[in-house]
Formats: structure tokens, sequence, C-alpha cells
């Protein structure tokens, strides 16, 4: 039995337009689930259901085996860790932390043992008896972490937690949620609209688009092997290629299209293709070999166009005749622009979409 069970969940505002519509998840022990898309999906009214701050118009919430579906927050044993934190400014990050088990009236002794455990865990011991006010924005992150993991809940609830911290900062901090997490075999439920946190720490990740999960797996196979343009694009850059399907055997596929013929690996494709029928392959641009020595399959020239360095990598604009592209490169050497070139994309890095996509209106 998953942990968390979400069955048939939907909501409404008053007359407003459905926020969620028969949303329907699980979540097994010690699993870090994310809820992934942006503004306006759906994500964060399905966390504060599960929390019970927000009541479902129907659909049923299974925590542990039990229904909790009506039963109000301080009964469900869902901490959650919010946006903006919610610390008290008026306590120090001790009793912030203590403060919800002493409104549990456990024993004195059991709270500071358990206190002084959360805060060696987030490394926040010797912050103790400092003012959160006093804080920088990562240390009130770990308190308000502190102060959740206090509470041994059934499962983590975390809703944008590193929102508000710079990039450095939220890369040091997912990190340490993902230690944290696996460390103690937490199961958590985690909302955010960055891909990046999703992606890198996430042991799966439901898209979420206009109250709907579009995709529920884990992040390489989202990632590799998405199943619809939407999906595809909310993950990662992506590119597409019009193409007509000439031929499938089972194994491979073979594809015409404005740059090129292409040959696609059939396994683990979300679909399988018709010869005659139109399609589009997708790429990442990562997967795009730029410089290649010979002609081979899936290979096609073309002309870098423009290029950005951005460090660890740099990004290439091609131009193939009148179709565009984007690549991706590691410790690239210097390339001159306007000088043709011979790029390929391997068999096994196409994903065959459908060019008619509902999903992405």
């Amino acid at each position: 039995m998953s942990m968390l069970e979400v069955r048939n969940v939907s909501k409404r505002y008053g007359n407003g337009p459905v926020v969620l519509d028969s949303i329907n998840l699980n979540v097994e022990a010690g699993e870090l689930v994310f809820l992934l898309g942006s503004s306006g999906c759906g994500k964060s009214t399905l966390l504060r259901i599960v929390s019970g701050l927000i009541l479902p118009d129907s659909g049923t919430v299974i925590l542990d085996g039990r229904d909790i579906t009506s039963l109000p927050p301080e009964r469900r044993n869902t901490p959650m860790v919010f946006q903006n934190y919610a610390l008290w400014p008026h306590l120090n990050v001790f009793d912030n932390v203590a403060f919800g088990l002493k409104a549990r009236k456990l024993p004195a002794s059991e709270i500071r043992k358990t206190v002084e455990e959360m805060l060696e865990v987030t490394g926040m011991s010797e912050f103790a008896k400092r003012k959160v006010n006093d804080l920088s924005g990562g240390q009130q992150q770990r308190v308000a972490l502190a102060r959740a993991l206090a509470l041994r809940g059934s499962i983590l609830l975390l809703d944008e937690p590193l929102s508000n911290l710079d990039a450095g900062l939220r890369d040091r901090m997912r990190l340490e949620i993902r230690r944290i997490c696996r460390e103690r075999s937490l199961t958590a439920l985690y909302v955010t609209h960055d891909r990046r946190e999703a992606l890198s720490i996430g042991d799966r990740i439901a898209i979420m688009r206009s109250g709907r999960i579009l995709r529920y797996g884990s992040p390489r196979d989202l990632y590799r092997r998405p199943a619809c343009r939407f999906s595809a694009s909310f993950l990662g850059d992506a590119g597409f290629i019009p193409a007509e399907c000439m031929s499938a055997d089972g194994v491979t596929a073979r594809f015409t299209s404005a740059i090129g013929e292409f040959t696609v690996e059939l396994a683990s494709q979300p679909i399988a293709p018709e010869a005659g029928h139109k399609y589009d392959l997708l790429f990442r641009p990562e997967a795009v070999e730029i410089g290649v020595p010979v002609r081979s399959s899936n290979s096609f020239i073309c002309t870098i166009a423009d290029s950005v360095f951005l460090g660890e990598i740099t990004c290439y604009v091609l131009k193939c005749g009148d179709f565009t592209l984007h690549a991706n490169e590691t410790l690239a050497p210097d390339r001159v622009p306007d000088t043709p070139c011979l790029c390929r994309i391997a068999p096994s890095h196409l994903t065959i979409l459908p060019q008619e996509d509902s999903l992405i209106s």
C-alpha cells in the first residue's frame, strides 16, 4: 500500500474554473515526489488538500492506510514547510522548532531532545538562541525544515520552500533537503515550478497543467521520453523536427524531413509510428553532435549562425536551409561562425511525438 493515495480529487473555487480535475496520485514510502507546473496549474491547491488546509469538492485522500479527507490539519500528521517559512519573529530558533511539539503537550525533556536532534540534522545547533529575524534566508529555511521534521510526520509537505533564495543557495539547499530525506527515509511531497529542483533531487515527478497530471514518472524517463510537446518543453530545452515516417519494422523506424533522413530506435517510444504518417521528432540540444568527421545515419549539413558562451556549455544556433535548431556543447572548441559543418543526432536520442498535440493549445 502507498504511503499517500489521492483518489479522484477535484476542486473548484465558487463559480470559477476547475482547479483540480479528478486527480489521482500515489506516493510510496520513502519517496521524494515533486508536483511540477507553472503558476495556476493546481499544484499548491493539491498540496493544501493533502495538508487539510483546503477541503476537496470530491475525492479521497488516504495517508498510511487511513482516510484523512475530512480531518483538520492538526490531526493529519502532515507537517508543511511554507514558501515564506512562517516562522515566529518573536521567538528564537529553539522555540520556533519546539512550537509544534509544545502544542502537542509533550514532556519538556522529549521536546528538548527532539529539537536538539533536528537542529543538528539541519546544521543549526549553534544558532539555537538566535532570533529568526537575525538569520539569513538560507538559515531561516533550515529552521522551517527543522520545525517540520521535529513533528515526525507521516509525510513531509514542502510548498516552494526555496523560491525566495538566490540561485547558488537554492542549489545548496536542494541538496541538503535530498540528503536529509534520504538519511531519515522520509516520504515527501514537494511543490515547485523549478524544473532543476525536480530533476535533480526527485524520485518521481508529476507534471501538472490546468488541474490535471499530464505525466507521472522518474526524472530520467520524463526527460528522455516525454509523451507530449508540453511535457517535453516544460522539463527542458527541446527541439522538434517535422518528419514523415517512411517505414517501421518494430525495432527502428525511418523518417524523412526537410534536413535529411533519420533512423529512430523504437524501444521505449511513447507512440508506435506508422508509415505515411507525419510526426515530430523531439531532440534535446545536448544530443546534437557538432562537427562529426564523416557522413553517416542521422547526419546533416548545417551552418553555425550564432553562439553563446555560458562557461560550462556553449549554445549554438544552427541553420539547415530554412530550418533552425539549437545545440549545446560542453568543453566546446572555438567554432567559426557561418562555416558549414556536419552534425548528427543518434537514433536513441530521438523521441517520436504526434504532430497534432491537443495539450499545447
